[in-house]
């Protein structure tokens, strides 16, 4: 991996583990990790903030541009949840590696209680959570060129997967 077009790009649902496997991935690889939530953070504030005083429309904007500095930058990409909604953005996962994470409802329960996370507030965060994943799960299915489930295991087993399949030492229908 040695530049922007080689970026890995990990997407999947809320609680999947793309920042913290990704994080753990870069280093393993020895190249830049990029999450575009945080930079969304970094350069316009919370994003609970941004939702409720901008709309969701205006943090997909922002978010689109986040996910165009980050394919830029290459190295490991961490994509928010719904940042493959919008069409450039599938567009350029199509000349990209793209991993999917996924995770079972039960266990994202623990990972995103008492979450700020704008989309599971209201009554039954995981009722919602659980809707989220249902409507984006055949965009997800569709982009990505291998999935890893985080739902058990350590998460070392899962980054040493995800790296053995960047560097091309595993066959991704037996990690997947």
């Amino acid at each position: 991996m040695t530049s922007p077009s080689d970026a890995v790009v990990l997407i999947g649902p809320m609680g999947a583990g793309k920042t913290s496997i990704g994080k753990k991935a870069a280093r393993a690889l020895g190249v830049p990790f990029f999450d575009t939530d945080a930079a969304v953070v970094r350069d316009h504030g919370p994003i609970e903030r941004l939702f409720a005083e901008h709309g969701e429309a205006h943090f997909r904007a922002l978010e689109r541009a986040a996910v165009a500095e980050g394919l830029a930058t290459g190295g490991i990409v961490s994509l928010g949840g719904g940042a493959v909604l919008h069409p450039e953005t599938r567009a350029d996962l199509a000349q990209r590696r793209v991993v999917l994470l996924t995770v079972a409802p039960r266990v994202v329960a623990g990972r995103v209680r008492d979450s700020q996370r704008p989309l599971l507030q209201g009554d039954d965060a995981i009722e919602r959570w659980t809707a989220i994943y249902e409507e984006r799960r055949p965009v997800y299915e569709q982009l990505a060129d291998v999935t890893f489930d985080t739902s058990s295991g350590p998460i070392q087993d899962i980054v040493d997967a995800l790296v053995a399949w960047v560097r091309g030492e595993d066959d991704p229908e037996e990690t997947a």
